[in-house]
């Protein structure tokens, strides 16, 4: 591990929907009981994640299959989300210190006339579905009369998002980009919703598969975010995944798409590879989009495993002048009834710590205390963002 005054490259891993047992408010949203990585583990009958157990992954709630044994140099504690609502945007920015009093517009109806009747006049045809659905199964119900038509798939979910889905043999990928530049650029006033996604498809009728080149449309932050305050202190900000996308690239200097979590992985390892004071802020998608969202407790409970085989490559990378933090943005339990996200406390963990013991954070009350952190670690200002510093803990001093 690196002292404290020799770390200079800062690696956030975001676990999309990686949620550790129901937050106090979510009764309120309709997710009590939610617990992702719990509830998943105890579906399958345990699941073997030693590295996940080494930074303590199995102390925050009960994971059939790890203890609570965590190694020296770690840390481990649970955030609580404090902004209204529980989707990637708000996560994701609450982690960089904005805390947003009022949700997204949620559509549990469909989108009303005065949103779509726009969009199909400004794209030069009338679209299909316009419900809430899961992804897989509005394509697989309604893919083959797109393919007959041409006519653009849309659908929301329990979470703020106007979905758009194409096969990308009617509407090429950057055809299908326009379309949700058009749709992001009508969504606003009271119909500003977090984001636009564009969901491509290819494969035949009765056998449908999302491609990898999906693209997330997000409204800027309504303020500077712990990557603007990097950036401008003169660290390198880079974003993997839909990081990008979320933060509507605001604060970022390279960043790359990723076609799946080992892809994700790949990237965070090479940008750790490159000299000079860095902050790689990574989402992995696929616990989200590929097992939650789908309710696929067998599939969450390997994909945990598969990325838990990757860790000690980051442990590696992070070694000598670098610290690993890993969270979550949200619950998305596949074990629930619904296919929407869930109300959860994420993870803080922790590895690199310059601590010779592990240290329990307890639960923190936000989950800008992570972007805090770092912001201390980085010497980077965080006046005016929303989190309280747990560095003290990590060199080893009580709170």
């Amino acid at each position: 591990m690196a002292r404290w005054d020799e770390i200079r490259r800062v690696l956030l891993v975001v676990c999309d929907s990686f949620g550790v047992g129901e937050a106090p408010d979510a009764g309120s949203y309709g997710d009590a009981g939610s617990n992702t990585i719990g509830n998943t583990a105890r579906a399958v009958g345990g699941i073997r994640a030693p590295n996940l157990a080494r930074l303590g992954l199995g102390c925050l709630t009960e994971v059939e299959g790890l203890g609570c044994s965590p190694d020296p140099g770690t840390a481990h504690g649970k955030l609580t989300e404090r902004s209204a609502g529980k989707d990637t945007t708000t996560g994701h920015w609450e982690v960089a210190g904005i805390v947003l009093d009022r949700a997204f517009p949620l559509y549990p109806n469909g989108f009303p006339k005065e949103v779509i009747e726009p969009f199909e006049e400004r794209i030069g045809r009338t679209v299909l579905g316009n419900r809430p659905a899961s992804g897989t199964e509005i394509i697989a119900e309604l893919g083959e009369e797109h393919l007959r038509t041409g006519r653009p798939i849309v659908y929301t979910s329990g979470d703020s998002v106007f979905q758009v889905a194409c096969h990308v043999d009617v509407a090429p990928l950057e055809q299908l980009y326009e379309w949700c530049r058009i749709a992001r650029g009508l969504l606003d006033g009271e119909h500003r919703l977090g984001r636009v996604i564009a969901r491509p498809f290819a494969g035949e009728p009765g056998a449908f598969v999302r491609t990898p080149d999906r693209r997330d449309y997000s409204v800027p932050p309504p303020g500077p975010t712990l990557l603007d305050r990097a950036s401008e202190a003169g660290v390198a900000v880079y974003g993997v995944g839909k990081i990008r996308d979320i933060f509507d690239g605001h604060g970022i200097g390279d960043f790359r798409y990723s076609r799946s979590n080992d892809d994700g992985v790949d990237i965070s390892l090479e940008y750790l590879g490159r000299p000079g004071r860095s902050l790689i802020v990574s989402n992995l998608v696929d616990f989200d989009s590929k097992y939650g969202h789908r309710n696929d407790p067998t599939g969450y409970a390997r994909c945990i495993e598969s990325f838990d085989r990757r860790l000690p490559e980051l442990f590696d990378a992070v070694a000598g002048d670098g610290i690993l933090f890993l969270t979550g943005d949200h619950g998305c339990d596949p074990t629930s009834p619904s296919t929407d996200h869930t109300r959860e406390h994420t993870p803080a963990l922790v590895w690199g710590a310059p601590s010779s013991e592990p240290v329990a954070l307890g639960v923190r009350a936000g989950f800008g205390d992570l972007g805090a952190t770092i912001a201390e670690i980085l010497d980077v200002p965080f006046d005016g963002l929303s989190g309280a510093t747990f560095a003290p803990q990590l060199r080893g001093r009580r709170p």
